[in-house]
C-alpha cells in the first residue's frame, strides 16, 4: 500500500487534477478515482504505488551503467527538466523533437559531431582564417545545433529508456521509441493513452508542482542508482586490490620456501 505521508505530498502538488471529462481517455479509467466539477480527479494511491514501481526500474537502468533520455517541451516542463535531469547527468529534450532521433540516430550524431568539429576549429585556430560571413554561418549553425541537441552531445548511443512529460503532446517521440522497443516511462494525464507506456504514472502533466515532484522523484531514483554502480564499482576494485595482493604474498612466500629448500640442498 502506497505510504499516506507519500499520498499528501503528491495531493499538495495537486498531481491528482485531470483533465475536463470530455477530454479524457477511456483507458485511464482504471486510475480515476472520481468526477468533480467536470474534472477527472486521479487516484493518487495508485499513482504513489506506480512511482514508487518507475523509481525503481529507473534506479536499476542507472544502475547498469545506461543513460535515460528526458523528454519535455512543453513551456511549464522545460526548466524543470532541464535542471533536474541535467543534476542526474541524464540526457534531456527540450526544445522540439528532431524528428529521427531515435530511428535515424546515425544522422543525429552526424550532427553532434559537426558542434564538435566547430569547437575544434576555434581551438586549433582554424575558425580565425575562415572570412567573416563564414564565421558568422559557422556560428548560427553552432547555435541552432547546440539549442535542439545540447543536451545530448555526450550520448553516445541509445538510451535504455524514455521519461516524458505528456505523451499526448510527444506522440512522436512515443511512436520512435516503440518501434525500436525502448521501455517508456512517461507522466499520463487523463487524456493519455496507458497503454504505449510501460511504466504509467497516473498525474497531472500540465502543472509545474506536479510536474516538479515526478520528476524530481524520477531523477533523484537514478541519482541513487549511480551512487549504486560508484558503490559496486568500488567494492569491485577493493576485491581485485585483495586478489593482488593476495597473488604476490602467495609469491613471495613461494619464492621463500623455494630459497629454503635451495640451502638445505647446499
Amino acid at each position: 500500500m502506497a505510504n499516506t505521508s507519500d499520498v499528501k505530498s503528491l495531493l499538495d502538488a495537486g498531481v491528482h487534477f485531470g483533465h475536463l471529462t470530455r477530454k479524457w481517455d477511456p483507458n485511464m479509467a482504471p486510475y480515476i478515482y472520481m468526477e468533480r466539477n467536470g474534472i477527472h480527479i486521479i487516484n493518487l494511491y495508485k499513482t504513489a504505488a506506480k512511482l514508487d514501481e518507475a523509481t525503481q526500474a529507473l534506479r536499476k537502468i542507472a544502475a547498469s551503467g545506461r543513460k535515460v533520455l528526458f523528454v519535455a517541451t512543453k513551456k511549464q516542463a522545460k526548466d524543470i527538466v532541464a535542471q533536474y535531469a541535467g543534476d542526474a547527468n541524464m540526457p534531456y529534450i527540450t526544445e522540439r523533437w528532431p524528428g529521427g532521433m531515435l530511428t535515424n540516430f546515425v544522422t543525429i550524431r552526424k550532427a553532434v559531431k559537426k558542434m564538435a568539429l566547430v569547437d575544434r576549429m576555434k581551438k586549433d585556430g582554424r575558425y580565425e582564417t575562415l572570412s567573416k560571413k563564414e564565421r558568422l554561418q559557422v556560428d548560427r549553425m553552432r547555435a541552432k545545433l547546440e539549442k535542439n541537441l545540447g543536451s545530448i552531445t555526450d550520448m553516445t548511443r541509445m538510451p535504455a529508456a524514455l521519461f516524458i512529460v505528456d505523451t499526448v503532446r510527444e506522440h512522436i517521440a512515443v511512436k520512435e521509441a516503440l518501434k525500436l522497443g525502448i521501455p517508456i516511462f512517461a507522466m499520463a494525464d487523463t487524456n493519455s493513452n496507458p497503454r504505449v507506456i510501460d511504466y504509467v504514472i497516473p498525474s497531472n502533466d500540465d502543472a509545474s508542482r506536479s510536474i516538479e515532484i515526478i520528476v524530481k522523484a524520477a531523477t533523484d531514483s537514478i541519482i541513487a542508482g549511480l551512487e549504486d554502480r560508484k558503490s559496486e564499482k568500488n567494492a569491485e576494485d577493493q576485491l581485485k586490490a585483495k586478489e593482488k595482493e593476495n597473488k604476490e604474498a602467495a609469491k613471495a612466500e613461494a619464492k621463500k620456501a623455494e630459497a629454503v629448500v635451495k640451502d638445505e640442498e647446499e
